[in-house]
């Protein structure tokens, strides 16, 4: 088995982000993104990932030139096991959009998608940004 290479493209629109966000919410919303983007690419192609601040939330974008998702399929791609009707040899289990949908309802988010079949697909995360619990004197 051969592992294909996709470039990551990282943009940011600040030269600078700081922000307090829960890394056990975030790292695995982030790797399932990467993941999933990577996985349902060709060889050669790029995945981008975004990241922007706007109205007191943190905004995560991962777009892939991949296979897309059909509409009907994403209006379930959040559901549990739920695989989409284009994948068929490609493995998975049908979970990993399923628990990444519920991490972002766990830190107050919204997820939404924007796909087309063979142009590529966008996902997009967006996070509250929280108060640091630490007070100036504790710094």
């Amino acid at each position: 088995m051969s592992i294909s290479k996709i470039p990551i493209n990282f943009v940011s629109e600040q030269s600078s982000l700081t922000a307090c966000i829960d890394k056990k919410l975030l790292e695995p919303i982030l790797n399932n993104l990467l993941d999933n983007a990577i996985k349902y690419s060709a060889s050669g192609m790029t995945v981008d990932l975004k990241i922007s601040c706007k109205n007191e939330h943190v905004i995560f974008q991962v777009e892939d030139k991949g296979i897309g998702i059909s509409v009907a399929d994403q209006q379930r791609i959040f559901e549990p096991f739920y695989r989409g009707s284009n994948i068929d040899h490609i493995p998975g289990t049908g979970l990993g959009l399923s628990i990444l949908k519920t991490l972002v309802d766990l830190h107050h988010g919204q997820v939404s998608v924007e796909s087309e079949i063979c142009v590529g697909t966008t996902f997009t995360v967006m996070l509250p940004l929280m108060k640091s619990e630490l007070s100036t004197s504790e710094l």
